[in-house]
């Protein structure tokens, strides 16, 4: 049995004629960059999250990018924040000539150890950049603390948190990326929130921080060839807005086969020697947007996995502070040994929508097969 690491195809199948009729009418209407859809997804985003303002750009990348720049992570500036991410968590920091400060990870959620960002403040340090990875939302309760003790921005990366809330010590759950200054999302088409192609969403109750968001979007424009700043090129399209649309109509009831897969997973894979299984911490409300493991033998299991063909992928084979282009840091193997101990045994399954049970079935059963040898 083959079984894809994520496709679209089933989804599209599903909901065909909407998503046709979605795309056919930016189309018949005549193209416009911002059009129609775009307002209409940036006020259901609104909506959705809570938050006061939802601004479209081109991709998660640029939201962190534009993001970053307007909270003043720039000019040698230092900024908190993980090694174990994807290169845009710390990438939209260095652009900017801002410096990455890297905490270590937690070691059952693998987002940044919050126990151990207050001792990395300096008098230099502009702010704190936490990223909401694997499910879950990193300790905010913790984040904003230490945030407002020190008067420091927050930006929170939930490129991957969509549908995620956090409550902690709170009286109520704050959907990722409202809690601090400003938050993005990634609309890249494996998220849970998915489009056809790359796009994003950056999000703040501040209106200063939206008004320049909107601008920077824009090339800085406040209104055609009226330039308050030197901004970007950055809007999300019209026909991703149309499809965002549709899909996120169907949101809540996505989520929640997402949660029906991971725990046919947690289910299947409990007594699985080899296996460990990361731990939902706080009082949160989270989203399976990957599964991970961390296995012994991780790389003999994904070649065993690879030959039966199941995909799989790996989040993340090689923390950035040992990354080449972060070398002029000074950081060497062995500053951050949670993060590098994670990178060799963490493995995602396939998790989406539109799996099916007997496919999960079969990945548990070839994943047993293999620690049986």
């Amino acid at each position: 049995m083959k079984v894809n690491f994520y496709t679209s195809q089933r989804e599209y199948n599903e909901k065909k004629a909407e998503f046709d009729n979605a795309i056919k009418s930016v189309i018949e209407r005549g193209i416009s960059t911002l059009g129609k859809e775009v307002k209409d997804f940036e006020k259901a985003i609104q909506e959705f999250t809570g938050a006061k303002h939802a601004i479209g750009v081109a991709s998660g990348t640029d939201a962190l990018v534009i993001a970053s720049d307007i909270l003043g992570f720039k000019e040698g500036k230092e900024v908190i924040t993980s090694p174990f991410t994807f290169l845009a968590s710390t990438s939209c920091i260095a652009k900017h000539k801002a410096k990455p400060v890297f905490v270590d990870i937690d070691e059952e959620t693998f987002n940044i150890d919050a126990n151990k960002i207050e001792e990395k403040v300096t008098e230099n340090t502009a702010g704190i950049l936490p990223i909401h990875l694997f499910s879950q939302i990193s300790d905010m309760d913790k984040v904003m603390d230490i945030a407002n003790r020190h008067n420091l921005r927050v930006l929170e990366d939930a490129a991957e948190a969509f549908g995620m809330r956090w409550k902690g010590n709170g009286e109520t759950y704050k959907h990722s990326g409202s809690i601090g200054d400003m938050g993005v999302f990634s609309f890249f088409p494996t998220k849970t929130l998915g489009a056809y192609g790359d796009g994003g969403m950056i999000i703040t109750n501040n209106d200063e921080l939206a008004e320049k968001a909107r601008m920077f979007r824009v090339h800085g424009a406040s209104k055609k060839y009226h330039y308050d700043y030197i901004g970007y090129n950055s809007r999300l399209d019209t026909i991703q807005a149309s499809i965002l649309l549709v899909k996120l109509k169907y949101i809540n009831e996505a989520i929640k086969k997402r949660e029906k897969i991971a725990k046919l997973y947690m289910e299947r894979l409990s007594d699985c020697e080899g296996l460990k299984i990361p731990k939902i911490k706080g009082d949160q409300k989270s989203v399976y947007y990957v599964f991970n493991i961390l296995s012994e033998k991780r790389d003999e299991l994904a070649q065993y996995l690879k030959e039966n063909e199941i995909g799989h992928s790996i989040y993340y084979p090689r923390p950035l502070h040992v990354q080449k282009c972060f070398s002029y840091l000074g950081y060497k193997k062995g500053d951050f040994p949670v993060a590098e101990k994670v990178s060799q045994k963490i493995l995602a399954l396939p998790i989406y929508p539109e799996i099916k049970e007997e496919e999960v079935e079969f990945v548990c059963d070839t994943i047993k097969k293999f620690y049986k040898k």
